[in-house]
């Protein structure tokens, strides 16, 4: 059995009653999407909180609004929140993100989202609540994000690479523009399991960013005796121990 907690340098995640557990893709979320000038972010689905944790941590002036629909996760998120240094800046909120009042509210959202494709769902409802699209559809995630991003805001995923070109797809017809791309293999020369993805809110009518071009970027996970590279301690340099 796992640790109920998972110490970082400046937080502790305690996660045994969430639905959504510390785990590589929340990591690489919170430490890959670009946060400069974010005042406002929402992370959609936190499960125990851990990428709201990354998130405050890094960007030191944001409120962060983190929402849960599983009400143990979002309990548990909230613990780990007053725990923390940037209890002042967290908001956890349960509430089905779909019923989230309000339009153009952030600079940037964050997702680590329901994902598994299966028609075989697991007995335990908040794991399915966690993991599984028939809880939270694509569709209705993108449109949310959508609905909630100021002009020209960000909204930031991590997916399984078999979902990627539908998630991306789904994006380009809510007129999200693809900005960037992060490939995440385990080891080299193997394909990715994990993709990075940050889409861009299309900004005012007469305003559009000039640059259309996409940042392609591929991030390998172990060295070659099976510990995390050097690549990947620079980009979580700032939360592991």
């Amino acid at each position: 059995m796992s640790a109920p907690y998972f110490r970082f340098q400046q937080f502790i995640v305690r996660h045994d009653r969430s639905s959504m557990r510390v785990g590589t893709d929340g990591v690489l979320l919170g430490a890959w999407a670009k946060l400069d000038g974010a005042l406002r972010i929402l992370d959609i689905g936190t499960g125990c909180g851990l990428i709201a944790l990354m998130a405050a941590q890094r960007a030191t002036e944001a409120q962060i609004t983190a929402v849960e629909i599983d009400h143990e996760s979002a309990m548990q998120a909230s613990e780990n929140v007053a725990d923390s240094p940037f209890a002042d800046r967290i908001s956890i909120v349960e509430q089905d993100i779909r019923l989230l009042p309000g339009n153009a509210v952030f600079d940037h959202v964050l997702c680590n989202p329901p994902y598994h494709l299966e028609t075989t769902l697991p007995p335990s409802v908040t794991r399915m609540r966690a993991r599984h699209t028939e809880a939270l559809s694509f569709e209705s995630l993108i449109g949310c994000a959508k609905r909630l991003l100021v002009p020209g805001g960000l909204f930031s995923v991590v997916l399984p690479a078999s979902a990627t070109d539908g998630f991306v797809g789904l994006s380009l017809v809510s007129g999200l523009r693809l900005q960037r791309r992060c490939d995440v293999l385990t080891v080299p020369h193997r394909p990715p399991k994990r993709i990075l993805l940050t889409l861009q809110h299309p900004r005012a009518e007469g305003n559009e960013a000039s640059d259309n071009s996409l940042l392609h970027e591929t991030l390998i996970l172990q060295d070659a005796q099976g510990g995390r590279s050097e690549e990947y301690q620079r980009l979580t340099r700032d939360f592991y121990l």
